[in-house]
């Protein structure tokens, strides 16, 4: 334990001085640090312990693996198609109860909750992020992939030697390492920078830590990581959370 959060607070500490130095009127490019680092620290750490990266099953599959690429997808397609209405309807609650409907209740209606119409008053447009274009190779391998990388390779199996995987959930065997690794994800977005709905990163962190578990490596988690944060994106700008 002390080793994991050695490394998650080294690391994410220098993914924040990265991010404070970039905002300080340094070209973009420099944040090209966070994913080496996410991708690194853990590999460095592998060979200071003298241990096989591979051996933690740190490696993603070969872009010519056709059979884990086809897995993966596969996976995350059932994984979409049971998630993806609940969460969008999910979302649309909570635009309309909690980030547009507290102040509605503040302002207007003085927490009277008859007047609340979560299905009525904040609806989506037909708006689209003007990078579209860039949102999924840029969640993918810039953010995605490093991240899985780092929480799922790394932290999940090594917190899985500490605590044995003895539960399965839908073919997938885990420990108490899974939720653990969630909570470093969760926590690490704050260390970067604070923002009060980083906790909430917990949740879907369970799911890329499942897929991880039952694929054996981080990309069904990576792929479905990269999706949830491009339709996030989708659906702040529909939504006007988000400046197209």
């Amino acid at each position: 334990m002390l080793e994991v959060t050695a490394l998650w607070l080294v690391t994410l500490l220098a993914i924040r001085a990265v991010v404070l130095v970039q905002r300080g009127g340094l070209p973009d490019w420099v944040l090209a640090a966070v994913p080496f680092l996410f991708i690194y620290a853990p590999v460095g750490l592998c060979r200071w312990r003298g241990v096989d990266p591979d051996g933690y099953r740190l490696s993603m599959p070969a872009f010519d693996d056709r059979t884990a690429w086809r897995d993966a997808v596969r996976l995350n397609m059932v994984l979409i198609a049971v998630i993806v209405i609940p969460w969008f309807a999910g979302y649309h609650v909570w635009q309309n109860v909690f980030a547009w409907g507290m102040d509605a209740w503040r302002g207007r209606h003085g927490w009277d909750l008859s007047t609340l119409d979560p299905w009525a008053r904040v609806t989506p447009t037909a708006t689209w992020p003007s990078d579209a274009w860039l949102l999924v190779p840029y969640h993918l391998f810039f953010v995605a992939l490093p991240e899985e990388f780092f929480y799922r390779g790394y932290l999940q199996t090594r917190l899985n030697e500490v605590f044995p995987r003895r539960f399965v959930a839908f073919g997938a065997a885990w420990g108490w390492g899974l939720p653990l690794a969630c909570l470093y994800f969760a926590f690490g977005h704050s260390l970067v920078e604070v923002r009060w709905w980083h906790f909430a990163t917990f949740f879907p962190g369970l799911l890329f830590g499942w897929l991880r578990e039952r694929t054996g490596n981080p990309l069904a988690g990576a792929l479905f990581h990269a999706w949830c944060n491009v339709v996030v994106v989708f659906l702040d700008t529909a939504y006007g959370v988000r400046p197209p």
